[in-house]
């Protein structure tokens, strides 16, 4: 009979770097080159057959198994030596499939005893694992014994007998590896995973997914080699197992994916580490109680937090979701995939999406895996935490984090050293910056604690280089739709419950949402962030303890870096589009043509002045995008002998500016240019360009808007030249600084030019609703919260009196960001009460306004603006 001979390791396609268990067996110089010692000379294996039962099961799952074995030639370490396999486990099943791959390759049945049997098994073979034999269906495994004493045995044979050499050979099994999309329900659930499975599961595994069964070959291992060594026979054979545990960890990573059914294992480590043993003394002494109760407490949260991934689970859930997508989206389209796929090889990769919709999680972790890429562990906040809901996300890799941890420094400690076990176990993460979903359609100022935390986490253990891949994710009809306009509406937050889901599935699954489209942004790898702001950085590890001074800057370039990728990976779809014109209009309608020709040059714009080379635009004509509105009842048509005009209803047109808010920074330059013709007929192209670098850097606050002053400033140059070619503006003199001039009268051109810079109009009615509270109250007044609060007032009070305004047009967030941006450009700053002054420079700024807003609407802004109240002066009646 053939058996395998010790040469050199030969790695196997895709663990090149990867130290199989020969790598870490030493060799005795005299096998080194692959020949017998001559004081060893080969044994013989004595002829013998199978026994009956292994040909009679054999023949019986015959037909229901398929192999794959790798390498395709194993015999090609052949020398004459006998040889002993060793499987992961035990198993009926597995001993029949090794039987089989051995046959089919040409190589010694492990069913067939070795000469002189010195395992006492009357088999080849061994395994690894413990499991009870008692009711074996194989005679000789009953009452057999543990896998331990069988290595000792045949390690002491090679030390009772000088001419022995049994070459030791790892099998990996794998039956039903990965089935693909024509596999059927049960035959995902009964695939290969890590749980060490019951005999009925495995049956059932076996004879749905026998016929995709992969066994791989392991280069064999010198049992002389290791006797060789000189070590306590005790500890040879633990070292033995530890190589081969090792060995065959290492080939189902490799095979099926990373172990991520390990939460019991994960959550024993947060608690082990320094960081949150600490905490919990802490824990204890500020609660004057017992270690053990800090410990329980630190337990509860890790075990709230933890996910607890299953594969089976996600395998399911692809075919449900595939059934689900294809029933209420018109398609879901991804683009720019293949460039993540040739950036994030050698990376940790942080998956960090724009967030408007629930379904964002399922969506991209879906499409992740359809494309043959490991679904990501999720951060979801507590509130979908919900029955049955928060196990099925839990086991699809979403782990639960509270809204606020401010003051719990052990909640603290411990989601910190989870995040960091995931970074160094070399998990992809996925989180939202923005926190939670925006409610508006813009992106939402970024909170830094995960970030910090995914920092800290690499500076600690700065091994693998981490990739963050921002992902803008475009809808046009949001499931989320009705209770976003009720929020819009003022009505507070409902909280999530499994029956209000329960009740939502029927609903959801009756309508036609649109397409969705997901586009990978350009990645930002934390190196090169690293190698900019802190530059004395050497790559060293930065203990939990240490606070960098150039941590919080890393941290905050990184979230506003993310944010800008996001917006600069947009998508500009049929339903943008038709919100940018109809939004502009009193009534929000338009006729036909007008509105084909307003998209037209939306569209235009978009291909003249490209924002980046990741957004993309629907390639629909107008006609088609009217007609696809219609469809998804979008739009309504009303039918007129002079020409049809579409418009939207009031609910509706709220929720379009969700839309609009979407793509609104695209056209940043193009509405700043048409703002200035507003209440203007001619202005020099010299003032609107440096107008425009005075306004920008509030404008890139709020927008993430990826360019300096001046580049900023040759779009607006670039824009006049679109506008003068398409009949917009017309250049009336070009001397003294080029004077521009819109049409008279409402002409196309004037109600088109109107259009554009609509979008951007109420952002500078919010600018001078500040800048009109802070001057009216004068200086050293208010302070940064009370200016938000009248500016919030202000602004809601203008939007009941006259028409009405944008939803976000009196989002406090967004005059939060305004006043920021004051104090970092030094207009204004606090006094020693946290009161804020201001100088000249700001009624200058202010005077700019006139150019942009009408003179009425300036002295309404200025008339509602709110004074504070005096502490001597009684409050105001209701």
């Amino acid at each position: 009979m053939t058996s395998m001979s010790k040469q050199n390791p030969l790695p196997f396609p895709g663990e090149e770097s990867q130290p199989t268990p020969a790598d870490t067996a030493p060799a005795s110089p005299s096998t080194d080159a692959g020949t017998p010692p001559a004081a060893a000379p080969a044994l013989a294996r004595p002829a013998g057959r199978r026994p009956l039962w292994a040909r009679l099961l054999g023949r019986l799952v015959e037909p229901w198994l398929s192999l794959k074995i790798e390498p395709e030639d194993p015999g090609q370490y052949n020398d004459g030596r006998p040889v002993m396999y060793v499987l992961e486990d035990y198993g009926l099943s597995n001993a029949l499939i090794l039987d089989k791959a051995c046959r089919q390759a040409g190589l010694p049945s492990p069913l067939v005893p070795l000469a002189g049997d010195p395992t006492g098994r009357k088999r080849a073979y061994l395994a690894l694992s413990r499991r009870s034999s008692s009711n074996s269906l194989i005679p000789e495994q009953r009452g057999a014994k543990t896998h331990s004493d069988s290595l000792a045995k045949v390690l002491q044979a090679h030390r009772v007998r000088d001419d022995l050499d049994v070459h030791l050979v790892p099998v990996s099994i794998f039956v039903g590896r990965a089935p693909d999309k024509q596999s059927g329900w049960f035959a995902v659930l009964f695939s290969e995973n890590w749980a060490l499975v019951g005999r009925f599961r495995r049956l059932l595994g076996l004879l749905l997914n026998g016929r995709n069964t992969i066994v791989r070959f392991a280069p064999p291992i010198s049992l002389r080699s290791t006797v060789d060594e000189g070590l306590e026979p005790e500890r040879t054979v633990r070292k033995l197992q530890r190589v081969l545990r090792t060995h065959f960890r290492r080939i189902r990573e490799s095979v099926i994916g990373p172990d991520l059914s390990t939460r019991r294992l994960l959550v024993d480590q947060v608690l082990a580490a320094e960081t949150v043993r600490e905490a919990i003394a802490s824990q204890a002494k500020r609660d004057n109680s017992k270690t053990s109760d800090a410990w329980k407490k630190a337990h509860a949260y890790a075990w709230e937090i933890a996910a607890d991934y299953s594969s089976p689970v996600v395998r399911s859930a692809s075919f449900m979701l595939s059934h689900v997508w294809n029933r209420i989206y018109a398609g879901v389209l991804v683009h720019h995939l293949d460039k993540f796929k040739a950036a994030a090889p050698g990376h940790e990769v942080v998956y960090v999406p724009s967030h408007r919709s629930h379904m964002d999680y399922l969506l991209l972790s879906y499409l992740l895996y359809d494309r043959g890429i490991v679904p990501p562990h999720i951060v979801a906040g507590i509130n979908l935490n919900l029955p049955v809901v928060g196990t099925l996300l839990r086991k699809g890799g979403a782990f639960f984090i509270r809204r606020s941890i401010r003051g719990n420094a052990l909640y603290s400690a411990v989601l910190s050293e989870y995040v960091a076990q995931l970074v160094a176990g070399g998990y992809s993460i996925e989180y939202f910056v923005e926190g939670g979903r925006s409610r508006t359609g813009r992106l939402l100022q970024p909170k830094g604690g995960m970030i910090s935390m995914t920092l800290r986490a690499f500076l600690r253990q700065p091994r693998k280089p981490v990739l963050f891949q921002p992902i803008y994710i475009g809808y046009e009809k949001l499931m989320e739709g009705g209770s976003y306009l009720d929020e819009l509406s003022g009505r507070p937050k409902e909280k999530e419950s499994i029956w209000q889901l329960l009740w939502g599935i029927p609903k959801v699954l009756k309508q036609n949402y649109g397409q969705v489209v997901v586009n990978f942004g350009e990645p930002i790898a934390l190196n090169d962030v690293l190698a900019e702001k802190a530059p004395e950085w050497g790559g060293e590890a930065v203990s939990e303890d240490e606070k960098p001074s150039w941590l919080s800057t890393t941290v905050d370039t990184l979230a506003e870096r993310i944010q800008v990728r996001i917006n600069g990976a947009a998508d500009v779809n049929p339903i943008n589009l038709l919100a940018l014109a109809l939004l502009s209009t009193p009534k929000h309608a338009m006729g036909e043509a007008d509105l084909i020709a307003q998209i037209e040059l939306c569209k235009t714009l978009l291909v003249e002045m490209p924002y980046s080379g990741r957004v993309t635009v629907t390639p629909h004509s107008p006609e088609r995008i009217i007609a696809h509105a219609e469809e998804i009842n979008v739009l309504t048509r009303i039918k007129h002998p002079l020409g049809d005009v579409l418009s939207v209803s009031g609910d509706t047109a709220v929720l379009l500016s969700y839309f609009r808010n979407n793509v609104v920074h695209l056209f940043t330059a193009s509405s700043w240019v048409a703002c200035c013709f507003q209440n203007n007929r001619r202005m020099s192209r010299t003032g609107l360009v440096q107008l425009g670098r005075t306004v920008y850097p509030f404008l890139q606050a709020e927008l993430f808007l990826p360019w300096t002053e001046d580049e900023f400033a040759q779009r607006i140059d670039q824009t006049i030249d679109v506008f003068v070619r398409e009949g917009l503006l017309q250049n009336v003199n070009e001397d003294d600084g080029g004077i521009l001039a819109r049409n008279t009268g409402q002409t196309d051109e004037v109600f088109r030019l109107r259009a554009i810079g609509h979008s951007l109009q109420q952002a500078f009615e919010r600018y001078y609703i500040a800048i009109s509270v802070l001057v009216k109250n004068g200086p050293g007044t208010l302070g940064a919260g009370e200016l938000e609060s009248l500016c919030q007032q202000a602004a809601q009070r203008l939007s009941l009196l006259y028409a009405p305004a944008a939803p976000e047009f009196f989002d406090k967030s967004l005059f939060r960001g305004f006043i920021q941006k004051l104090r970092e450009l030094r207009l204004v700053w606090p006094d020693e009460n946290s009161k804020l002054l201001f100088d000249e420079r700001l009624d200058a700024w202010a005077k700019d306004a006139k150019f942009i807003l009408g003179r009425e609407l300036r002295h309404t802004i200025e008339r509602v603006s709110p004074e504070a109240a005096r502490p001597d002066e009684p409050a105001p009646r209701d």
